[in-house]
């Protein structure tokens, strides 16, 4: 017996003793039935499942393109005190008073200055800035003079024309409205006499609006007033066609005149009327004559006073009209009575419009001007008053009747609760109660967000939640429910902004409420990810401020700095004013001060805020510089997140783009992030990473532009050279050609048969001699590239060392070139195509390359070395930052200039070119990042769907879960049973399009995948369908050597793992609802690995085991170690040598995280505890096997001793028991066999002959059966077995033959 080399390690045992022998026992007796619920899930988190892409909103329309203001005032009031008009029979009583004035009081010239006077006082109350004038009784030359003179000094700005008709004749239809000849105004005023035959005077609308200009607002307090606003619409068109006309004469007549001016608007104009054509107004006595002008101007007086004269007034005794005007207070201070009714009648009819009005409307005629605002809520009111008198308010633009509305009842509510303890006020203010209706509205509107969802109506109580604002009682709660609301996604948001929430949430970043903070940072968040233009209205306030102070208080927890952190991210983007101003807030530092703070989306958001702050802005890069921010943020290319990863490369990439002036430190520092780069995260699990990786590379590419070009110009020429046998990054020494070199090598692997590690330190020195010859003569078209391909094509492009920097970043370019994720390998491609495109553009014709041209003399250089070596000289040891000697430049496109440098000044200089690179490549990862904040935010996000025991996904999985346990159970008679029985059923029998290599079975789902050369297939295989089958999208000449399921539990996907190395996840594998499978992930996973240099000349590929339970994938192959990477993380978790010169044949794990076990091409098997460090996890090696070993599995045993069975191309079969150094038991099966497999529950094994035979053994080594021909009459024999596989759970038998037929056998016939 051979014996074993045995290490001991201490914690073997415990390991076998905890592990109860069985990879799967969780699915033993002993635990419990939710197994399934405890299985942690792989690649399912949003980078995996979600589109990677910016959010999709809707264009912004709160913002108004032009804020308009009412900067001048019209009052034309033509009242005739003491004289009715002819056309008008008046009650008696009748209503009088105007501007609640009684104008029988006082004499006729008295009276009409007064109400004037209030009028204008009624007005200033809405806009105090404004600048009125009055026209008292006029003519129609004054109206004329007033008009042109308010327009001319209002310029473009808006001016409103308010007219009181009462005491002249109706409009007439015609469109005309009435004033005063001078000869009867002088009579009326002097002698007080009536001279009605010539006292009134048309003034057609025509002329008022020539008058007034564009923009306007008019007002009509006289009866028929809805004939103004029709005939202004006729005439706004006259207008509009005799432009047209006068416009086309102009053209034709080819002369100077109103072509040049601006087209009339008129339509445009905006007019409020008392009733409508037909309708006379109100004469009730108990209301004002001017009632219209009442409900605009006075809406809380006329309000109150109607409210009394109402018959449910009788529900509050003892109120009279004489009593509402003691009412307590100034409509200016929400404390008080008549303050507190001012601000819920705002609240309220803010309200009202918004849930009636279209968006764009509302927008028009509530947020655009105030005093427009204030009139248009007053008329809701004047509707609902007059409607009541049988007169209905006409409005252009015409809005839908109001009147009836809900929230009208809670206006009513609020008058009756003020209006009831109006008594008790008087007598004491300090009795006053404020009112309930803030607080109801919020509750209401908290009721409709536990409801609240984009295909429901919006919130009605949304407009009044802006007004509680204003509030320092109820903010608080406001803020918090408004955030709930944000929180509902970007048609939230935009809802928001539309109602007018930004100019309160930007008062309130003055607050020093800390209480406040995390409220406000997250409905800031929640605004500038839909829309991010509100970075300049936070510069311009100084709000930036706030959430810098936010972001560096520690005692703030961290998920709101996370949001600080976004908030200033959006600041600072593409938004110079932005960055300067966080520049001067020390953000910098703040952001680096917080780089190892345990949340990781926080370290994201400092990375991507960090990045856009230093992005195309040198002063924000050289602070980072003098705070080592490089430094620092290498730390988290390792971090166990791989989103924190990619944002830490991206602010490492804009960190390199944003120099302005390039200088010889400048140069160093970015040399070095790049090799940092390209050493720590080329080969990182996660395509997220590598795809940041390409766009933070190119910038080196794009500023040390003809240094790569040299480079692609040596490449260009080695095509034409003999092989050189250069070092493949997986599989071990290959003769490759060496147009391939520069594609295939990796940074961290040196040419030729030096295997010299650079791992240590890429900026090291590089003297291998043995390394530089190997290149042959490939070295002179790096050295002189311009002698190589023609001087005339490239000018004299700076020649370069071997291992320099810029060697190093192009080969790790080029190794992403091929990629196997194909987004990571297209954006890679762009950037080298780039520079060979430039190769190809300028190169010349063969004869010119081929010709033999004079040497090019440089100055010498300040080293005094050799410019250029000849043949045979040796190469002196040159630093990988050596100075690139610089002859006078060719620009290499005629568009470009660059100016020519002072030799020897600046070591390796970036082109020159002015202005900012564009980018060859461009990712959506940081768009991606700022969507998120724009859904949903919530702490347990990712598994709120299933945490929701009512949610669709939790039944579906409840469903899969119960599916497992059932199955698991079924499958235990078989397990018992076969070991005595027979499995030579074949229930299925197909035939691929190629020859099978791989077969494995789904556990739960009738799936049964292939792997063929570089296919896989996925079959049904109870119903013999074939569901899909496709490449796996590898090189052509890679084959598919690992399959496996990864959370086969639930929804399962498949990996498929390649000869190149290379390991791709695929999602929706097996063709659902007729959609093709989708690559999930893809990495190099045995990339830079040492390869094993006795590899016989077959190979076994790459191996591969999964655990589902430690989400770890164990690969191994033609290299020295096995490789553990961590699902979770997506990165390397560790090497564990292998201690073998051989291939790995066959690897298995035991499903705990602890043992694997290893079979190597040299018949030795090797046991490795992963809990110990690399170098010690060997803890034992049996070399009883002389051949090839084609499996090694874990089984568990009744008696609970562990074991593993091994199985070698000789046909001997060993048991071994963990804890001894030999094998336990020996069964020799047939001499030769090609394939084998080992049942995980049942006690059977079975191997594959050469003579084209399977046998099924129990563990005693009792052959139960042999399987020699296909099922059928006259079955053929079957065909060479190249795989085997058993269900993990079925006693079912899969077998792959080099006859691509595909075959499975169970223990009993299929039904």
């Amino acid at each position: 017996m051979v014996t074993g080399d045995l290490f001991y390690s201490p914690t073997m045992s415990e390991s076998v003793d905890n592990r109860n022998g069985n990879k799967h026992d969780e699915y033993n007796n002993t635990h419990p039935d939710d197994v399934d619920w405890k299985l942690p899930i792989a690649f399912n988190k949003p980078r995996h499942t979600a589109t990677i892409e910016g959010v999709n909103c809707i264009t912004q329309t709160w913002r108004m393109k032009e804020r308009m203001k009412t900067v001048s005032v019209a009052l034309v009031l033509c009242l005739n005190v003491g004289v009715d008009p002819p056309d008008v029979v008046k009650t008696q009583p009748c209503a009088r008073l105007e501007c609640w004035i009684d104008p029988q009081l006082m004499s006729p010239q008295k009276a009409l200055e007064m109400i004037g006077k209030n009028l204008q006082l009624q007005y200033e109350r809405w806009q105090p800035r404004a600048r009125y004038k009055q026209s008292l009784d006029p003519t129609v030359e004054e109206v004329k003079k007033l008009c042109t003179s308010l327009r001319r000094n209002a310029k473009e700005e808006r001016v409103l024309f308010h007219y009181n008709g009462h005491g002249v004749p109706k409009p007439t239809s015609n469109g005309e409205i009435w004033v005063f000849n001078r000869v009867s105004r002088l009579a009326s005023l002097i002698f007080h006499c009536r001279i009605t035959y010539t006292q009134y005077i048309p003034l057609s609308v025509y002329d008022l609006q020539t008058w007034m200009g564009a923009p306007s607002i008019y007002v009509y307090d006289c009866s028929n007033a809805g004939i103004i606003v029709d005939s202004f619409q006729q005439f706004a068109e006259q207008h509009e066609r005799e432009y047209e006309m006068e416009k086309q004469a102009v053209q034709h007549n080819r002369t100077a005149g109103v072509a040049s001016a601006t087209a009339p608007s008129y339509k445009n104009c905006i007019q409020l009327a008392a009733c409508a054509a037909s309708q006379i107004l109100p004469m009730n006595p108990d209301l004002p004559a001017d009632i219209f002008t009442a409900c605009l101007t006075t809406p809380i007086t006329i309000a109150l006073r109607w409210f009394v004269m109402q018959n449910t007034s009788k529900l509050v005794p003892k109120v009279s009209l004489d009593l509402i005007d003691k009412i307590p207070g100034q409509l200016s201070d929400r404390r008080t009575m008549l303050g507190e009714l001012n601000w819920i009648f705002t609240a309220i009819t803010d309200t009202i419009a918004w849930n009636t009005l279209p968006r764009d409307l509302f927008q028009r005629l509530f947020r655009q001007d105030l005093l427009v605002a204030s009139l248009f809520r007053n008329f809701l009111l004047a509707e609902r008053i007059l409607r009541s008198y049988d007169c209905t308010p006409v409005s252009f633009p015409k809005l839908p009747p109001t009147f009836q509305h809900p929230m009208w009842q809670a206006w009513d509510l609020a008058l009756d609760l003020s209006l009831a303890q109006l008594a008790a006020v008087l007598e004491s203010e300090t009795l006053f109660v404020h009112s309930p209706f803030f607080e109801e509205q919020l509750t209401a509107f908290q009721v409709w967000l536990t409801l609240g969802s984009k295909s429901r109506n919006p919130p009605e109580q949304l407009p009044i939640v802006l007004q509680v604002l204003l509030s320092q009682v109820h903010r608080l709660r406001a803020l918090e429910l408004l955030g709930k609301f944000l929180d509902l996604g970007p048609w939230a948001v935009n809802l928001a902004l539309s109602v007018g929430i930004f100019p309160y949430v930007l008062k309130l970043l003055q607050s020093n409420a800390r209480e406040l903070r995390p409220l406000l940072v997250f409905i800031w968040a929640k605004i500038l990810a839909v829309d991010s233009t509100c970075q300049a209205d936070l510069v311009r306030d100084h709000g930036h401020k706030y959430f810098l102070s936010v972001l560096q208080d520690p005692t703030i927890p961290s998920e709101h700095r996370t949001l600080a952190a976004f908030v200033l991210a959006s600041i600072v983007n593409n938004y110079p004013a932005g960055q300067e101003a966080a520049l001067k807030g020390s953000l910098v530092s703040i952001c680096l001060e917080q780089l190892g703070d345990p949340n990781p989306l926080l370290r994201q958001w400092l990375c991507l805020c960090l990045a856009r702050l230093w992005h195309n802005y040198d002063a924000a890069r050289w602070c980072g510089v003098r705070d080592i921010a490089h430094e620092k943020l290498y730390t988290l290319l390792q971090d166990p997140i791989p989103e924190v990863r990619a944002a830490a490369v991206y602010a490492l990439g804009t960190f390199i783009n944003s120099v302005t002036k390039r200088s010889e430190h400048a140069n160093n520092i970015d040399q070095i992030i790049a090799m940092t780069l390209i050493n720590t995260v080329s080969h990182d699990m996660s395509p997220l990473v590598r795809k940041e990786l390409v766009v933070a590379l190119q910038w080196m590419v794009l500023h040390f532009e003809n240094s790569f070009v040299t480079l692609a110009v040596a490449e260009e020429n080695s095509r034409r050279d003999p092989v050189v046998e250069t070092l493949s990054p997986f599989t071990g020494m290959r003769r490759i050609g060496s147009r391939d070199r520069l594609k295939i090598l990796s940074p961290n692997n040196a040419y030729g048969t030096d295997t010299t590690d650079f791992s240590q330190d890429r900026m090291k020195r590089v003297s291998s001699s043995s390394s530089i010859s190997s290149l042959g003569n490939n070295w002179e078209f790096v050295r002189k590239p311009c002698e190589s391909i023609g001087q005339s094509s490239f000018g004299n492009l700076p020649s370069l060392s071997y291992g320099s920097v810029y060697m190093k970043l192009w080969h790790g370019l080029c190794s992403l070139d091929s990629d196997p994720h194909p987004s990571v390998a297209t954006m890679s491609q762009k950037v080298t195509n780039h520079i060979r495109n430039q190769v190809k553009e300028c190169s010349v014709p063969k004869e010119v390359t081929e010709a033999k041209l004079p040497s090019i003399s440089l100055p010498p250089s300040p080293s005094s070395r050799a410019s250029f070596l000849t043949k045979g000289e040796s190469l002196p040891t040159v630093s990988a930052t050596s100075e690139i000697l610089r002859p006078p430049r060719v620009p290499l496109h005629g568009s470009r200039t660059r100016k020519t440098p002072p030799i020897n000044t600046i070591t390796e200089e970036a082109d020159e070119v002015l202005g900012f690179k564009n980018p060859l490549t461009t990712s959506l990862f940081v768009e991606w990042n700022c969507a998120q904040f724009a859904q949903p935010v919530s702490l347990e996000s990712e598994t709120e769907s299933t945490n929701d025991i009512e949610s669709r996904a939790h039944y579906e999985r409840e469903w899969r879960y119960l599916r497992n346990k059932k199955q698991r159970r079924d499958a235990k008679e078989e397990q018992i049973r076969v070991a005595r029985g027979r499995l030579e059923s074949q229930v299925f029998h197909t035939r691929s399009p190629q020859p099978p290599e791989v077969v494995t079975f789904h556990p739960f789902d009738k799936h049964l995948a292939v792997a063929a050369k570089d296919c896989f297939g996925i079959w049904d295989w109870q119903t013999g369908t074939r569901l899909t089958y496709c490449t796996s999208r590898g090189s052509k000449m890679a084959r598919v050597t690992a399959l496996g399921f990864i959370n086969s539990h639930d929804v399962a996907l498949l990996m498929t793992g390649s000869d190149d190395g290379s390991v791709r996840i695929w999602k929706n594998y097996c063709n659902m609802l007729g959609r093709d499978p989708t690559l999930l992930t893809a990495w190099q996973a045995l990339a830079d690995a040492q390869p094993a240099s006795k590899s016989p000349s077959a190979s076994a590929g790459l191996i591969t085991s999964w655990e589902q339970r430690s989400l770890t994938l164990a690969v191994t192959g033609d290299v020295r170690i096995v490789r553990l990477w961590d699902a979770e993380t997506e990165l390397k978790k560790q090497d564990i040598p292998t201690g073998a010169d051989i291939c790995a044949t066959c690897l298995d794990t035991d499903g705990s995280g602890t043992l694997m076990a290893l079979g190597c091409g040299d018949g030795s098997v090797r046991l490795f505890d992963r809990r110990l460090p690399p170098h010690e996890a060997r803890v034992m090696t049996w070399r009883e096997h002389t051949a090839w070993v084609l499996g090694a599995y874990f089984r568990g045993t009744a008696t609970g001793a562990p074991r593993l069975i091994t199985g070698s191309l000789s046909g001997d079969i060993r048991f071994f028991d963990l804890r001894k150094n030999s094998s336990v038991n020996t069964v020799q099966t047939a001499q030769g066999i090609t394939a084998m497999a080992v049942h995980n529950v049942a006690d059977i094994f079975t191997c594959a002959s050469m003579n084209q035979c399977i046998s099924v053994y129990n563990m005693s080594g009792q052959n139960l059966n042999a399987i020699k021909s296909y099922e059928g009459f006259m079955g053929t024999r079957i065909g060479p077995v190249s795989c085997l596989n058993f269900h993990p759970y079925r006693v079912v038998l899969a077998a792959g033959c080099m006859d691509s037929s595909v075959s499975v056998y169970a223990s009993e016939p299929r039904r």
